[in-house]
């Protein structure tokens, strides 16, 4: 079977796939091989609606080299809505993807990221549901758009327009509490978690999970870079989240891991190795992964259901699956009002099913229910917990760390200070609700690295407290920030000053630095350090 992808990105599954049977017959008039429960039957179409175009004359492998097997389409003809054309579907799966960035307001307002960037040639079309959202053109595009100063800084995270549409689903419900405790259940790479943060404005606290180990960094790196803290990372299949937390989270996002058949304009080969078979048990995944989120759900909350895939088995088929089990205890809202024009993608049950040419983007779908009332959950079991390595840090020891970086930088780090061998993090406020519930791989952010005669702050510290510094930081012109961030000590026009610095360009924070006599000595991490191609 194909890889699990999660909204359009290669990605280990949350769960291994069951190879149980699917003894499913399928209905009169729909392709041999297309299972669909019974509650979906409205959903197929007859084999003559498919246009001989694409079938019996060419070879699978089609043209421009984007691999759109015969077996695929076939199954996509047998489901798309009488509506809309599949030679419309074929042709925006050929054309390039849009470009797309979501502005970064923990760090920027969307009014100022769209007149810092005018003057450099940037058009920026709003994406109609995402308020901080936008397809990207550029005059110039010498410069690789991750190497950008803004990109650097953490001002924007470059993202797909269709993934940018669960977050708002979430956040569209008067219901979602942007300082409660809410889960990312399967996070990486990060663009999804950001939002979420961003939404957040920092506060309550934010569970990041992520199965795939390889993942974990990016994630971290993600996170550091736009400057959240109110986060705890983990690294578990997504399914203990019901039987280890149970009605614990105010709102929950499962991107679920898919068969990525909405991604083929940015992966040319994305279904290489697609099947019907493959789908079925993808999807198996997939009931179990939303089952144990609903678990994990509170009473009175919100969660969103999504994948980067077009079939009904991981799909509709997902959400009738819970509905079979757990009908009375929750309700789907329609989500046909999201955004103007949205009614164009809305199913008869009210979901987001987004096919590639009705706003020329990724395929995706979208799902958001609302639980009225508790369960019975026979999946609770208290996970096994080894020590934790951390512990509070005493007032006598925090408040006057606190004092000092509020007296070097105007700042006061918001959340609970706990100390680990010679590091000081900054948890968030509301970890104490899942404190000996959960193994974190990560939480906060890293404040500081101690030593016998004081402290260091961290780089991590500076992306998310140095915009807001009223002193302690320095002002680099272009040229010395590009030797900033290609790992070089720096002389700035700028009088100097002692001790450690915040080194931002243009307002927006680079990293941090020590004075030296006139000089900054650079304390940029390692893996961050760029070449020579950097900026506008």
């Amino acid at each position: 079977m194909p890889r699990p992808r999660k909204s359009g990105r290669s990605g280990a599954p949350a769960s291994s796939p069951d190879r149980s049977p699917h003894p499913r017959s399928p209905k009169p008039g729909t392709l041999p091989g297309l299972f669909l429960p019974a509650a979906l039957s409205e959903y197929s179409y007859p084999c003559d609606k498919m246009s001989p175009l694409f079938f019996g004359q060419r070879d699978c492998t089609v043209h421009d080299n984007t691999y759109l097997p015969d077996h695929f389409l076939r199954h996509i003809a047998a489901i798309m809505p009488a509506h809309l054309s599949m030679d419309e579907f074929v042709a925006s799966c050929r054309r390039p993807l849009r470009r797309s960035i979501r502005v970064n307001t923990l760090k920027i307002s969307v009014a100022t990221f769209v007149a810092r960037m005018q003057p450099l040639g940037w058009q920026l079309d709003p994406v109609p549901w995402c308020d901080t959202g936008f397809w990207l053109s550029r005059e110039d595009e010498s410069v690789p758009l991750g190497n950008t100063a803004e990109h650097l800084s953490g001002l924007f995270y470059i993202q797909e327009a269709s993934s940018m549409l669960p977050v708002s689903a979430l956040f569209a419900c008067e219901q979602t509490r942007r300082d409660g405790m809410l889960l990312d259940a399967a996070a990486a790479p990060g663009s999804k978690t950001t939002q979420i943060a961003a939404l957040m404005n920092n506060l309550g606290m934010l569970v990041a999970n992520e199965y795939s180990s390889s993942r974990l960094k990016v994630l971290s790196a993600n996170l550091q870079r736009c400057g959240v803290t109110s986060v705890g990372m983990t690294h578990f299949d997504a399914k203990v989240f019901g039987q280890w937390l149970p009605e614990t989270f105010d709102a929950i996002l499962l991107d679920a891991p898919c068969s990525g058949e909405g991604t083929v304009r940015k992966d040319e080969d994305a279904l290489r190795n697609w099947s019907i078979e493959s789908i079925e048990e993808i999807a198996a995944v997939q009931q179990g992964l939303l089952e144990s989120a609903f678990h994990a759900l509170k009473p009175g909350g919100v969660l969103v259901y999504s994948t980067c895939t077009l079939s009904l088995q991981e799909n509709q088929a997902v959400c009738q699956s819970l509905l079979d089990k757990f009908g009375d205890a929750f309700s789907f809202d329609s989500l046909a009002d999201l955004f103007p024009t949205a009614e164009q993608a809305c199913t008869p049950e009210g979901y987001l099913h987004v096919w590639p040419q009705i706003f020329d983007s990724e395929g995706f779908f979208v799902a958001r229910l609302r639980k009225h009332h508790s369960v019975p959950n026979t999946m609770f079991k208290p996970g096994k917990l080894g020590k934790f390595p951390f512990s509070p840090l005493p007032a006598k020891e925090s408040e006057p760390m606190l004092r000092e970086i509020e007296a070097a930088f105007g700042v006061v780090p918001l959340g609970n200070l706990f100390g680990r061998s010679e590091e000081i993090w900054l948890f968030p406020q509301l970890f104490e609700q899942v404190q000996g519930k959960l193994r974190f791989d990560r939480i906060g952010l890293k404040l500081a690295e101690t030593f016998k005669k004081g402290y260091r702050l961290t780089h991590e510290w500076a992306l998310a407290y140095g915009d807001g510094a009223s002193k302690g930081f320095v002002e680099l012109g272009i040229a010395d920030a590009r030797e900033f961030m290609m790992g070089r000590d720096v002389w700035p026009e700028q009088a100097a000053g002692t001790g450690e610095v915040i080194v931002r360009y243009q307002g927006h924070t680079l990293g941090m630095g020590k004075w030296v006599g006139s000089r900054v000595k650079n304390a940029l991490p390692r893996e961050l350090v760029r070449d020579n191609n950097l900026f506008v």
